[in-house]
């Protein structure tokens, strides 16, 4: 077996890799830029390699600096992970003519599969069904115009050297093909330094589902069932489980047997996940086939038991699959959540900043891959995926209960993050029912998602929760100063929670016989137990014979309360003091609707704008780059443009006035 193995990737990806690893008795190698220098994946590592530079075009996509780094530290190996390098097969092939191992596919493969174009016309020939259109380049606006006219609307257009998202924009009629067709190339050539796209119909109510296959250097495959990953939004994958509650026994023979025919026929071995697209009533049509290890394959290993990455080591070294289809059994059902820093009432921009707190949830159903720590730094120069968290539970709903729970245990402080949007999903109907398609958020979620607008339905339960956390506070002052002397937690105490401009009465008292605290409010009798240490963040309680999870922000007679993907602020005062805080005359906020502010730190990509120009309501203004995704900002209503105070080729950072309006 390896004696050392270089993983050429950064983040939860590299810990990954690096934790079988060293289950397998195997030294690990980490690679950095200068901003991961101190990041959880090099600190795991046995020893690392600071390669240099800021961004991934000077650090992670350079191959030059990465060969390099492979022969100074004489590994055998290389596993690059996914996104980056690998399915670069010039960066394969660099590997193998320095001596050393690719843990990946073959180059052909990488090749075939890897041109979005080429990989349908070879499933064409090998029997899979696909998508009508994208068998050419799209070289321009007018060529993708003819191009639309025989594909038909809606239609994609898709970076030919994709993945992940990147480069791809639907267009529902010609005015959205114009306006997105050139941020897509773009899009394709940060990301993939290959500006080629083409089009293809847009399946309407499409499911997206993929099957993973494994196979060796000796001709055996076998397959570990399909994952469903239909919630997306701007085309990336948020939400992902295994198995399909959409997919049927027969229905995943067909996929499966498709998946492995084409897997064959490019000569494939290593891990590798073939995606179709199914509509409504059961057609599938191939989507790409992914040479690499997927970002959603831990709940693959969790339903089967099997560790795709060890696979993927033996079969490297030139092991054959010790596997039988027959001995594999998919049990229970297995949801992954990607946890990305960006904010959701923002139309999901990204988010920059450090992780001030950052408490991961536990549990026996609960795993998590991540590349974070408290004070880690989420950086403009990558993916703002932050970890990937995964429950597992015997039945489907009792493994989304687990999740829902796992999210309110989740606590990250300093920067944005998506936890309360995805919490919400996975409390929709259709989300339970299993009716849905891609279209799911953008249908839902027209507007993004504002954990303060979220109707609550438990609102007592909040209350409860305040009323309790503010009398903790008072006990502990009580006792370390005796500043509140005479006081009695046995004997009812009254408060007024403040709920904007509502005020509720509220009893609270220690009960002995049954060593809880009874709450009384709004004509209702709580029952509290919790062990909730004063100061930590995230607060247990068994309420009425129910455990529930909240985090909590205090700030003196102020609360924060965040449940079940909901925020409500609330105010626990005495009555006299809530009576003065009904007179309080609250700050003005500063008018900002004459500007156009920075959403977050990017580079100013282009203003489509000048000044004295009459703009329209949702016309582009500006387009942002960050963390290798084009942004389109757009006119909120009807303006005139009357100042420009920044320039193409800027970078911004957050909240800075990008133009003013009239």
């Amino acid at each position: 077996m390896f004696k050392k193995i270089l993983i050429a990737n950064r983040g939860e990806i590299a810990c990954r890799v690096i934790k079988t690893a060293k289950k397998m008795g195997i030294k690990t190698v980490a690679i950095c830029s200068d901003p991961d220098l101190n990041s959880p994946h090099v600190n795991l590592a046995d020893e690392f390699v600071n390669i240099g530079g800021n961004t991934s075009a000077e650090s992670y996509l350079v191959v030059e600096k990465i060969i390099k780094a492979i022969e100074n530290s004489n590994a055998d190996a290389v596993h690059p992970g996914y996104g980056f390098l690998s399915e670069n097969v010039m960066f394969r092939d660099e590997i193998n003519k320095i001596g050393k191992i690719f843990i990946g596919p073959p180059s052909q493969a990488i090749s075939l599969m890897g041109d979005k174009i080429e990989s349908k016309k070879i499933a064409k020939e090998a029997g899979v069904s696909i998508v009508p259109g994208g068998l050419d380049v799209i070289e321009d606006i007018k060529k993708a115009m003819s191009e639309a006219e025989k594909i038909g609307y809606p239609l994609m257009v898709k970076a030919s050297a994709g993945g992940g998202g990147k480069g791809m924009r639907i267009a529902f009629n010609e005015k959205e093909l114009k306006e997105n067709f050139n941020s897509a190339v773009n899009e394709a050539k940060s990301s993939f330094g290959d500006d080629r796209v083409f089009m293809e119909k847009f399946i309407e109510f499409p499911k997206h589902i993929e099957i993973q296959v494994l196979g060796d250097q000796f001709g055996n495959f076998i397959h570990l069932g399909e994952r469903e990953c239909s919630i997306q939004r701007r085309h990336q994958k948020v939400i992902e489980e295994a198995p399909s509650s959409f997919v049927d026994e027969a229905l995943r023979d067909e996929m499966v047997n498709q998946a492995i025919k084409l897997a064959k026929a490019v000569g494939y071995y290593s891990a590798g996940t073939v995606e179709f697209v199914v509509d409504k009533n059961k057609n599938f049509y191939f989507l790409e086939m992914n040479t690499r290890l997927q970002v959603e394959h831990p709940v693959t290993e969790l339903i089967t038991g099997i560790d795709l990455v060890e696979q993927m080591i033996k079969v490297a070294y030139g092991e054959k699959l010790e596997i039988q289809q027959n001995e594999i059994k998919f049990n229970g059902s297995a949801i992954e959540c990607r946890i990305y820093a960006e904010d959701s009432s923002k139309n999901f921009l990204p988010s920059i900043g450090r992780l001030t707190r950052y408490i991961e949830p536990k549990g026996k159903n609960v795993r998590i891959d991540s590349g974070v720590v408290e004070g880690s730094e989420i950086s403009m120069f990558y993916d703002p995926m932050i970890s990937k968290l995964c429950t597992y539970s015997e039945t489907r709903d009792s493994s989304i209960n687990e999740m829902i729970n796992a999210l309110d245990r989740y606590y990250i402080e300093g920067v944005k993050t998506n936890r309360d949007f995805l919490s919400n999903i996975l409390q929709k109907k259709n989300f339970h029912s299993g009716l849905y398609s891609t279209s799911f958020i953008s249908e839902e979620y027209p507007d993004g998602y504002n954990s303060y607008n979220i109707e609550i339905k438990n609102k007592e339960i909040l209350y409860c929760v305040a009323t309790f956390v503010n009398f903790q506070y008072l006990l502990r002052a009580a006792s370390i100063s005796n500043q509140l002397k005479g006081f009695n937690k046995t004997v009812g105490n009254l408060w007024r929670v403040v709920d904007r401009e509502q005020n509720i009465d509220v009893k609270i008292n220690f009960n002995n016989f049954n060593n809880n605290y009874d709450v009384y409010l709004l004509n209702k009798h709580f029952s509290i137990k919790s062990n909730w240490k004063i100061g930590y963040p995230l607060f247990s309680a068994i309420i009425d014979n129910k455990l529930h999870y909240f985090a909590i922000n205090r700030d003196g007679p102020k609360f924060k309360i965040n449940h079940k993907g909901a925020i409500m602020d609330l105010i626990v005062l005495s009555n006299r003091h809530s009576e003065l805080n009904k007179i309080m005359i609250p700050r003005k906020e500063e008018d900002k609707s004459r500007l156009l502010l920075a959403p977050m730190p990017g580079l100013l990509v282009s203003l489509l704008v000048k000044e004295g120009q009459v703009v329209d309501e949702n016309e582009p203004l500006a387009i942002i780059e960050a963390m290798k995704m084009e942004n389109i900002i757009k006119s909120e209503k009807k303006v005139t443009i009357k100042k420009i105070n920044c320039k193409e080729g800027d970078s911004l950072e957050v909240d800075q006035v990008i133009l003013e309006f009239d």
